[in-house]
């Protein structure tokens, strides 16, 4: 079995790596379509980190901002 399995896979990783002419064609469309995919993966991997790390900031910031105000608050006299 490993006798005919080596030269098999040995055959076809050089045929793999045979260079040969592509018959390809990737229209404008094709191109931009990937590159807003690329940017849409990209932009929302950007969203989900500042989506992360900005709302408990935010909540820290305003928890301060509530407890320095009761405590400014209660010392001025009422009108």
């Amino acid at each position: 079995m490993q006798k005919i399995l080596f030269p098999a896979v040995l055959a076809a990783l050089l045929l793999s790596l045979h260079p040969t002419a592509a018959s390809a064609y990737i229209g404008p469309g094709v191109g931009a379509g990937a590159i807003a995919a690329v940017l849409g993966v990209i932009g929302s991997i950007f969203l989900a980190i500042v989506g992360v790390l900005y709302y408990p900031i935010k909540r820290l910031l305003k928890g301060r901002k509530s407890k320095t105000a009761k405590s400014s608050g209660g010392s001025k006299p009422a009108a």
